[in-house]
C-alpha cells in the first residue's frame, strides 16, 4: 500500500504529526510519499502532489485549504483530513485521533482492498480552448478587479434558460461542500451534505439576483463581457485569464472527490463560524 502525506506549510504542529504518521506507516510496512514541501521540512524525498493519484490513501494535515490542495492531486484517491484549523468542514479527524484513524484505514485496506470513503461532487469550468482543474468548493467567473467602476457584464443561463443578465463583480457556482466557503461570504445559502445541488450566487450584482439552488446535473453557462479580460478560478488556486466576450461552462465532473474517515458533524462545525 502507498500512502501520501500533505502537511500544512509553515505549521510545525502539522510537520510533527506528519513525522509521527510516517513512522507509524513504516512500522505497518507501508510505502510513504511526502509532498515536496512536507519532505523538505522532514528531510525526506518529496513527490509532486499532482502525482498522488498513484496512492491508495492521502492524509491531509491542516485546514480546509490544505485538504483542497491535497484533493487536487489525489484525483479519485480517498483523502483523510486531519483538522488543525478552526472549523474543518472537510477535516473530520482530530489531531489526537490521527495516528489511530490512519492505522485503521491501512488495516482495512489490507483486509478488503479498499479505503472506506464517501463521494462528494466536484465542478469544472471550461471555455473555448481551455479547462480548469476540477473544484471541490467553487468556480468563480469575475472581473480582474472588484468594486465601483469595475466588474463585468454577465449573462447567466441554467440548462439553456436565462436566469439573469446584469453587471456584477462576478458569479460563483458552488458545490454543497463549497456552500460553507466563498459562497457563504458572498451571501449564498448553506447546503447540507448529501443534497444533490449546485448554488449560483451573484457577487454584488447591480440588478437583483437571488442565490439560486439548482440540480447537481445542471449546466451553468456564464457569458462574460465588459473589460478586456475576465478571470475564471477553481477553488481560488487554478486561474484562467480569458479575453472577453467569452462563454464559461460550469458543470459537475464524472469523477467526484473521495473523502475518507468519519463524517464531520455539519451543524457542530457551523457553530464554529464567526
Amino acid at each position: 500500500m502507498r500512502v501520501g502525506i500533505v502537511a500544512q506549510r509553515g505549521n510545525s504542529r502539522a510537520a510533527y504529526l506528519a513525522a509521527d504518521l510516517r513512522e507509524l506507516l513504516a512500522d505497518e510496512d507501508v510505502e510513504v510519499w511526502l509532498d515536496t514541501e512536507t519532505a523538505a521540512t522532514l528531510d525526506g524525498d518529496g513527490h509532486d502532489v499532482d502525482t498522488f493519484d498513484a496512492c491508495e490513501l492521502v492524509v491531509s494535515i491542516g485546514g480546509d485549504g490544505t485538504f483542497l490542495f491535497a484533493a487536487r492531486g489525489a484525483g479519485s484517491t480517498p483523502v483523510l483530513g486531519v483538522n488543525l484549523g478552526e472549523v474543518g468542514f472537510l477535516n473530520a479527524v482530530a489531531p489526537g485521533q490521527a495516528v489511530e484513524t490512519t492505522r485503521r484505514a491501512v488495516r482495512r485496506y489490507e483486509e478488503t482492498g479498499e479505503v472506506s470513503h464517501r463521494e462528494v461532487p466536484r465542478v469544472t469550468a471550461t471555455g473555448e480552448d481551455w479547462a480548469l482543474n476540477p473544484a471541490l468548493n467553487e468556480v468563480v467567473v469575475a472581473g480582474e478587479q472588484r468594486g465601483h467602476g469595475h466588474g463585468v457584464d454577465v449573462e447567466v443561463r441554467v440548462d439553456g434558460s436565462l436566469y439573469e443578465a446584469t453587471h456584477a463583480d462576478g458569479v460563483l457556482v458552488a458545490t454543497p461542500t463549497g456552500s460553507t466557503a466563498y459562497n457563504l461570504s458572498e451571501g449564498g445559502p448553506l447546503v447540507t451534505p448529501g443534497v444533490d445541488a449546485l448554488v449560483v450566487t451573484g457577487m454584488c450584482p447591480v440588478e437583483p439576483m437571488p442565490p439560486l439552488v439548482t440540480g447537481l446535473d445542471s449546466e451553468v453557462t456564464v457569458r462574460v463581457d465588459g473589460p478586456e479580460y475576465a478571470v475564471v478560478s477553481s477553488d481560488g488556486r487554478n486561474r484562467e485569464r480569458v479575453a472577453t466576450p467569452a462563454v464559461v461552462t460550469v458543470q459537475t465532473t464524472d469523477d467526484p472527490a473521495r473523502v475518507a474517515g468519519p463524517e464531520t458533524d455539519f451543524f457542530q462545525a457551523l457553530n464554529k463560524l464567526e
